[in-house]
């Protein structure tokens, strides 16, 4: 099987869609050596590197026709790499059906809440008719969560949508880590949906009772507001992989206060390196954590946790136990056997 990927994420610094399209493709390419799996995107993008399997890239649009790129390009790209199906990591799949398609929805937050994305406008508009109209074959969700939500909005059958989990690299593990100071950490995108003034509130409360940092780290979003400085809150901005192993290693406790997820990769991140986390009752996170997470709502909540982490070592060694216990359950590989198995049916489906 040839399989053409969307490797629009790829353009993207950081964050989960850029981490799920790379170590997606990755595992394929690793796992399924007799498959060929193609990036394909009209804008330049770095490619990933499998450890054993090869991945190949899709040429740029090469006229004025193929710059209608979901409309026209890709399918005309997709002729000449000779790929059989199409997976869009990114809730978009070509627009005419002449190929059997596989669509990921990550979760439903462009829909939700307009105040949660400020340029998901061509989203909001794109994928309800991909959806809806049987354009994209098969649908993944990252969640059980998601899956139900999926299919009471777009109003589809449940046949169609599968459960397929993420994973966290295997480059997340715990490391030694001695920071100066303890602290609470955030990873992820700085953005609206992820509730950080509510985690911050907290941790200023805790501030008063024990001496403890907050660390953000991450892109900042154009609609996220500026954060005025203040002791104790370091602002990391993007931060490399490895840093972020010693701080997820490091960490108190890493929270995840946010509203609403699809899946919550930070989070299996942060226990695959042993950390303790705090995350809020949203129900992807309750999925993903399952007993290893401390779920907490209200802002009394939060403080009275965090305050006993710390204040309480083996109580968060405990939890730093339970992380990666739960960690355990989660791989690329089951990932991408997962995948491969949607794209089969797909075919099936799309050639009965």
């Amino acid at each position: 099987m040839r399989v053409a990927l969307d490797a629009t994420p790829l353009l993207l610094s950081s964050g989960g869609l850029a981490r799920y399209t790379a170590e997606l493709s990755v595992a394929l390419a690793d796992h399924y050596p007799a498959d060929e799996f193609v990036l394909l995107s009209d804008q330049p993008f770095a490619m990933p590197a499998p450890e054993t399997g090869t991945l190949f890239r899709g040429g740029l649009p090469r006229n004025i026709v193929e710059r209608r790129w979901w409309l026209c390009g890709i399918q005309r790209e997709m002729k000449r790499m000779r790929c059989e199906l199409f997976h869009g990591a990114n809730f978009a799949v070509p627009y005419l059906p002449l190929y059997p398609s596989v669509i990921t929805v990550h979760d439903l937050s462009p829909w939700m809440d307009p105040g949660w994305h400020h340029d998901a406008d061509r989203v909001r508009r794109r994928t309800p008719p991909l959806l809806q109209f049987g354009i994209a074959t098969m649908v993944i969700t990252p969640a059980d969560a998601i899956r139900k939500q999926v299919i009471e909005h777009f109003r589809i059958s449940p046949s169609r949508v599968v459960t397929v989990p993420h994973a966290a690299s295997h480059m997340f593990h715990p490391v030694e880590s001695a920071a100066a100071t303890p602290y609470f950490l955030y990873a992820g995108t700085l953005e609206p949906r992820k509730n950080l003034q509510a985690v911050i509130e907290a941790w200023r409360a805790v501030r008063l009772r024990h001496l403890v940092d907050l660390v953000l780290a991450g892109r900042r979003r154009a609609d996220f507001p500026e954060l005025a400085p203040e002791p104790g809150l370091k602002l990391a901005g993007e931060v490399s992989d490895a840093e972020l192993v010693q701080l997820y290693s490091g960490a108190l406790a890493f929270v995840y206060p946010s509203h609403y997820e699809g899946f919550g990769l930070p989070v299996l991140e942060a226990m695959q390196c042993g950390a303790c986390v705090f995350v809020s009752k949203d129900l992807a996170l309750r999925d993903l954590v399952a007993d290893a997470g401390v779920r907490l709502d209200g802002a009394a909540a939060w403080v009275e946790a965090m305050c006993q982490a710390a204040s309480d070592p083996a109580w968060v060694a405990a939890r730093r136990a339970m992380s990666l216990r739960r960690a355990c359950d989660f791989s690329w590989a089951h990932t991408a056997r997962r995948t491969r198995d949607v794209y089969v049916e797909a075919r099936q489906r799309f050639l009965a």
